[in-house]
């Protein structure tokens, strides 16, 4: 136990203890699950085994970049989904699953059904700019992939949160006029307030803030809304009401543009080494049987942006606390709020530092409370 925790009573010891065997327990799946995509990914991409995966259907390149995101898309999943199959028995032991297999298939089947269009519009769009302009290609790519992050950041909320939950209009009453009087006491622009129906799948609380101008919407889950006071729903609430505040989720989308833009041209340098392609078992990569080459590299691009990407986070996650402690002003809420996520979704409150700092999304609870707690002190001061 760390000293941090140690000194801590906002947790009893059987708290800690179950949070801490949930993350032992899942921690290894789950890492076993990235490791598995990404020796996935080398193994096909830098072997000629990729290009001749792809190859199988000969004809035009169109049909084999189309075909290459059909096996990549199903691969990808059928490689993860022993792993992640194993996280949900290890999270339904401790209670946090309340859905069955049925549903878990169904939504697996969903994230096919998004992924493989989506893979094969991206495929099939870039190798055709690779023979359009052999020269220039990747000033196109980058430019398309910024607008599709933009795009896609835009519709998530309108076209695929709808796929996977139910989302109903919060009644009218105190809770929902406190949560839009939230948003009214700072000038933030909410369409609605809606609870989802998210007890079909988990037992764990959260809530967020979705969409740009007129479709933002104010999302809680069911979850929250029937377990936590509402005063702590509040607190949740202005967290995230913090997020837009400070334009977050906006930034957010921009950087991931400027990301993709900047792998794109990243991705384009490694392509030009030939080296790399004969690794390949390609000449060129133009031929679309270089599709698996380019995965495996995003994939690397992408495990070592990682950590950098979790530590934005945490800053990001960190000003938002902060946010929602000055809009309340109501610190002894935050920290009973903190609590409550924290052993209902049964989390480690202080995880081991290297795990937290290459994983970790948020503030650990153990310093979101103490946070809380120097706030109230520097006002009392």
């Amino acid at each position: 136990m760390t000293e941090a925790l140690a000194e801590s009573a906002d947790f009893t010891a059987e708290e800690i203890e179950r949070g801490r065997a949930l993350r032992r327990a899942q921690t290894p799946p789950a890492l076993a699950g990235r490791v598995a995509g990404l020796a996935l990914a080398l193994g096909l991409g830098l072997t000629p085994a990729g290009a001749d995966l792809v190859g199988v259907v000969g004809g035009t390149w169109w049909l084999e970049a189309l075909w290459a995101a059909a096996v990549l898309t199903v691969l990808t999943s059928a490689v993860s989904l022993p792993f992640g199959a194993r996280v949900r028995v290890v999270r339904e032991r401790f209670g946090l699953v309340t859905q069955g297999w049925g549903g878990w298939w169904g939504d697996v089947l969903r994230g096919l059904l998004i992924s493989l269009p989506l893979a094969a519009g991206a495929l099939l769009g870039l190798y055709a700019l690779v023979r359009a302009l052999p020269d220039t290609w990747w000033i196109a790519a980058a430019g398309a992939a910024a607008a599709l992050s933009v795009v896609l950041s835009w519709l998530a909320p309108l076209v695929l949160e709808p796929v996977f939950n139910r989302f109903s209009p919060m009644p009218e009453g105190e809770l929902r006029s406190a949560l839009l009087g939230l948003a009214e006491r700072d000038r933030i622009r909410v369409r609605d307030v809606l609870v989802a129906d998210a007890s079909r799948r988990t037992t764990a609380l959260n809530a967020y803030v979705s969409g740009f101008g007129g479709t933002r919407r104010i999302v809680v889950f069911d979850t929250l809304v029937t377990t936590a006071e509402p005063r702590e729903v509040e607190l949740v609430v202005a967290h995230e009401l913090g997020h837009v505040k400070h334009r977050d989720v906006l930034h957010g989308t921009l950087m991931g543009a400027l990301g993709a833009a900047a792998g794109v041209c990243a991705l384009a340098a490694a392509v030009r080494w030939q080296p790399l392609l004969d690794a390949a078992g390609v000449d060129r990569f133009s031929d679309p049987r270089s599709a698996f080459l380019l995965v495996a590299l995003a994939s690397v691009l992408a495990a070592v942006a990682g950590p950098v990407g979790c530590a934005v986070s945490r800053r990001i996650e960190r000003r938002a606390d902060a946010y929602a402690l000055d809009l309340t002003r109501d610190p002894e809420h935050f920290i009973a709020m903190q609590r409550r996520l924290s052993v209902a979704n049964v989390s480690d409150p202080d995880p081991p530092k290297p795990l937290h700092l290459l994983f970790g999304t948020h503030p650990t609870a153990v310093q979101r409370i103490a946070a809380a707690r120097a706030a109230q002190a520097a006002r009392l001061a």
